[in-house]
């Protein structure tokens, strides 16, 4: 009996500790059970991803303590299986452990799924947060009103469209089609917050179709003004051509028209009036540009656009352009009008003074013939020649009068002369010369009868000389060049050789050497009398001779020569050579006479030596 007790006491042992093991896990399943029911589901997703990791952490802990309430049946069953007396009681703790842990495990799956559903729902609530505010982003971009100021930068903000449009599509698959995946799995799933999901996602799927057919629409405009654009490329680049040939044209027309008027003759204005005439006949095609650039003007302005980019010409400028085109047309008119005028007295001014110099010059060439081509006595022809040179003087007159209206000439600043080859110098000249060869023949011819009368060269010998001079004279300037004097030695019956092209007729040249001194190229008709009176009279042998001659030369064959009988009579080289070396004449009283020589002595002297 008593072993009986003792078992029956270590069979109660057990089961108290059994009890007391069962007891320590239903306080723990009744702790956790009070915890689970609880409706703290997280508000945020980041509340709710921390009570999932604490769910996680609990259903570790759940899982040690159901291998826990495992063992403890175990040992129940044991217990029952040894026969202990409280085999009852134990089996009923051990089924209401078990019902008890299973009770717990199906509040943890609830629980779970509650924690999983709200977390599906708030990150899709997030994900759609997320994509409503790029949306609304995108919606700020999308109602910008810069549509562009031209091409250019229609073009760029073209370019961004296409740019934001491949970000939409690329966002559609990242944003859109997440939170679509995300709202059909949790309506799939019968979601609680079903009505909610579906109306956020509706709300958000407008907002997105809205901002998809804003960015459509925002394209097309760009793509409408791109091609208006391109139309007012188009305008402007065929304006700013039209308009810098129109300036360049109307440039080219003002340098002309306001190119001052300068003409010579009747026929010069003629031509510049015909060209006017002409250009303004021209005028109806630039009349035509100017209507083009008109109308291109104002198709450019319809489309409201700024200042063309690719000319700085206006149609205002071009405007003013042309106006003042018509003011510079009336000005040249005027301008050549008066200029033809002017052009036409200046003409009737040249026919006027061509008439008086063709004239003027048509009786100097007669004049110089006549004096040239003299006949009779030495006598008649010194007659005749001094009648000539007073009426040489008395032409000065004429020639005052062509000199007026040369003066006139160019006070109007008229350089030439169609009518007329003759100028007033030339003219002056030529009198000048005339009036020289009468004053040079008188003394040539006085020369001539002095030389017949003392000298004893006869009148016919003096005549041949004199013709032979004046045929070779072709120009009736009354000198000879070399070449011709030289020819009338030979007519005359000198014997000159003849010598080679480049070789020196050393007795020409000797004869040279007397005749023209200077060497100035020409022989005078004095120059040449003299040379061929001394030819004739170079036999003279004595002072006596000599002595007569120069008393021949004097006015009342005086004792004494003048310095102006000596060059009347003499060339100039021997009219110096003379004067170098005669004395100054002093009479029986022993008194000077004036400007007077001593031929006697001088004569003397030069024989003695």
């Amino acid at each position: 009996m008593a072993a009986n007790r003792g078992q029956k006491l270590e069979e109660s042992l057990s089961y108290q500790q059994f009890s007391a093991n069962i007891e320590e896990e239903e306080s723990w399943i009744a702790e956790k059970q009070h915890l689970l029911s609880g409706e703290d589901y997280g508000d945020t997703l980041a509340a709710v991803q921390g009570l999932l990791k604490k769910h996680d952490a609990f259903e570790t802990d759940l899982q040690v303590h159901h291998n826990r309430c495992a063992e403890i049946k175990d040992n129940g069953d044991k217990l029952i299986g040894e026969g202990n007396h409280n085999a009852e009681s134990i089996a009923a703790r051990c089924a209401s452990l078990s019902e008890k842990m299973t009770g717990l495990e199906e509040a943890a799956h609830h629980r779970k799924a509650k924690l999983v559903d709200n977390s599906a729902f708030l990150q899709f609530i997030w994900k759609t947060d997320v994509v409503e505010s790029w949306i609304a982003d995108k919606e700020t971009q999308i109602r910008s009103d810069d549509y562009g100021r031209d091409l250019s930068s229609v073009q760029t903000l073209l370019t961004k469209q296409e740019t934001f449009d491949a970000g939409l599509q690329a966002f559609e698959k990242e944003g859109i089609q997440t939170i679509t995946a995300l709202k059909e799995q949790l309506v799939a799933a019968s979601h609680a917050q079903t009505p909610a999901i579906q109306k956020r996602y509706d709300d958000v799927i407008q907002r997105w179709q809205k901002l998809l057919a804003d960015s459509d629409a925002r394209k097309q405009r760009l793509l409408r003004l791109q091609e208006q654009y391109r139309q007012v490329e188009d305008l402007y680049l065929t304006f700013a051509k039209k308009a810098s040939a129109f300036n360049s044209w109307f440039e080219n027309a003002e340098e002309d028209l306001t190119d001052p008027v300068r003409c010579n003759s009747v026929e010069e204005i003629r031509a510049l009036r015909e060209a006017h005439d002409q250009f303004k006949a021209s005028l109806s095609a630039a009349q035509a540009d100017f209507n083009q650039l008109a109308a291109l003007d104002k198709q450019i302005k319809s489309f409201n656009v700024g200042p063309n980019p690719y000319t700085w010409f206006t149609m205002e400028a071009l405007d003013d352009t042309w106006r003042n085109l018509q003011k510079i047309i009336k000005e040249r008119d005027t301008e050549l009008a008066r200029e033809q005028q002017r052009q036409e007295e200046n003409d009737v001014l040249r026919k006027q003074f061509a008439q008086a110099a063709n004239h003027f010059h048509s009786w100097l060439t007669e004049t110089r013939s006549a004096m040239m081509e003299g006949s009779g006595t030495l006598e008649s022809q010194l007659e005749a020649t001094k009648h000539k040179s007073t009426e040489v003087r008395s032409q000065r007159g004429q020639l005052k009068k062509i000199e007026d209206l040369g003066a006139a000439l160019e006070e109007r600043l008229i350089l030439d002369n169609r009518y007329t080859e003759h100028s007033t110098v030339g003219l002056a000249q030529q009198w000048d010369q005339l009036d020289q060869l009468g004053m040079r023949m008188q003394h040539n011819l006085e020369q001539q009868i002095q030389a017949r009368n003392t000298s004893g060269v006869s009148e016919d010998a003096l005549r041949e000389f004199s013709m032979m001079f004046k045929h070779f004279d072709k120009d009736k300037s009354g000198k000879l060049d070399h070449h011709e004097f030289k020819s009338c030695l030979r007519a005359l019956g000198y014997d000159l050789p003849m010598v080679e092209e480049g070789q020196v007729d050393s007795e020409f040249q000797a004869i040279l050497d007397s005749v023209d001194p200077n060497m100035d190229g020409l022989v005078s008709l004095q120059e040449y009398m003299a040379f061929m009176i001394s030819r004739e009279t170079e036999n003279v042998q004595s002072s006596r001779e000599v002595e007569e001659a120069f008393r021949a030369l004097t006015a009342g064959e005086k004792a004494y020569i003048t310095a102006a009988e000596l060059y009347a009579n003499l060339t100039k080289e021997q009219a110096d050579y003379c004067i170098a070396r005669m004395k100054p004449y002093v009479d029986g009283k022993g008194r000077q006479v004036l400007d007077s020589y001593d031929y006697v002595e001088f004569t003397d002297s030069l024989f003695v030596n």
